[in-house]
């Protein structure tokens, strides 16, 4: 997998979502750099690790992922967030601390979970990668987009960088696509043995603020912050992500 570093300070792993890859990161990192030292990851199949064949299920990439960083602090975004979830699971040691970016336990809704999204979006979004991968991406952009406070402005951004690196492995997506219909750790995050941020965008329409909210309070470790933003908030909002990702860094033991 291709991690580029920069800054110095504290280690950070930044994972990215579907779809996209570690560049999308550019204005969080632009304020994180000053403080922080920064593993920012391309996911297999997305941008520069476009050839790496690392199966895009969560537990393979943490486990890639923990055998190569050293300990540090894991964000990540939406499905990037499922993966460092994972990894602070599976090795509490090497995960001094995990913040999730609009990123959800369950992201399908449920009988027992109204806080997804309907299960019918995500099998439209499976049978259009099939027959035009490029257009149901940019479907999936324009859903990040929506409760922006300036969502065309956010859906440019993220149109102008999602290709930047490349075009993501097809296989890929429709792995990562998987994954996100099908994963469900809730009954896991009681178990999570470091201190947690979850960061929701109060208008994102994928992961609903409700959802964090539920999964903060399930561990007595957990820190809950709510951004007046859509599913992309270290984009419309970049500085307070920055800061409260400080703020919480500054406050974990060393």
């Amino acid at each position: 997998m291709h991690i580029e570093t920069l800054g110095d300070g504290p280690d950070i792993v930044l994972l990215h979502g579907w779809a996209m890859h570690g560049g999308i990161f550019e204005p969080l990192t632009r304020r994180l750099r000053e403080r922080f030292h920064l593993h920012v990851v391309d996911l297999p199949g997305h941008g520069y690790s476009r050839d790496d064949d690392t199966h895009l299920d969560p537990a393979s990439c943490a486990k890639a992922l923990l055998a190569t960083l050293p300990r540090a602090i894991w964000v990540g975004w939406s499905f990037g967030g499922l993966i460092a979830m994972q990894a602070a699971l599976a090795n509490a040691a090497a995960v001094r601390g995990l913040v999730t970016i609009a990123a959800s336990p369950r992201f399908v809704s449920a009988r027992d979970w109204p806080h997804g999204v309907a299960p019918d979006v995500f099998t439209q979004f499976e049978s259009g990668l099939r027959r035009d991968y490029r257009a149901t991406i940019e479907r999936f952009l324009a859903l990040e987009a929506i409760g922006s406070d300036d969502a065309q402005a956010e859906l440019r951004e993220l149109k102008t960088h999602v290709f930047e690196r490349g075009e993501p492995a097809v296989t890929a997506l429709e792995c990562g696509m998987q994954v996100l219909e099908t994963a469900d750790v809730r009954a896991r995050i009681g178990e999570l043995n470091v201190s947690n941020l979850w960061i929701a965008g109060r208008r994102d329409r994928l992961v609903p603020a409700a959802a964090m909210r539920w999964a903060s309070r399930q561990s007595p470790q957990s820190h809950f912050v709510e951004i007046s933003s859509g599913h992309a908030p270290f984009i419309s909002h970049a500085a307070q992500v920055a800061d409260a990702i400080t703020v919480f860094a500054e406050n974990l033991p060393a």
